[in-house]
């Protein structure tokens, strides 16, 4: 499996970015993609995950009703489309596959990508 994520940058507070993650090597019909992310001396955190077969989506609190994760099952891709973003958003952002109910749970992921950079200056 590999999961292949990008779009990561340096935009100034209130703007946007959009991370992709190409997932390949089997099928994920039944698991959860999304993010997580890790900022500087703190623990990765869950972001948001999408059901790839349902379609449900799932965010953590602190970016509710500015992030939006969505997945195109064509491009077996899944996007995070961040919006109104702040400087406590800056972080590495990875892109997770879980199987499972622990998608929310860094140690419930089972398999990781390579992270992308998120900076946000205020």
């Amino acid at each position: 499996v590999q999961l292949q994520a990008c779009g990561g940058g340096l935009v100034q507070a209130g703007g946007s970015l959009r991370l992709s993650c190409a997932a390949s090597g089997r099928t994920f019909s039944t698991w959860r993609l999304g993010w997580f992310r890790q900022a500087p001396g703190k623990e990765r955190e869950f972001v948001a995950a999408v059901h790839w077969g349902g379609g449900s989506t799932y965010y953590a609190d602190s970016v509710k009703g500015r992030f939006t994760v969505s997945n195109d099952n064509a491009k077996t891709t899944v996007y995070l489309q961040m919006n109104s973003l702040k400087p406590e958003d800056t972080a590495v952002y990875y892109c997770a596959a879980t199987w499972g109910p622990r998608y929310t749970d860094t140690n419930g992921v089972n398999y990781w990508g390579k992270g992308t950079q998120v900076t946000v200056s205020s």
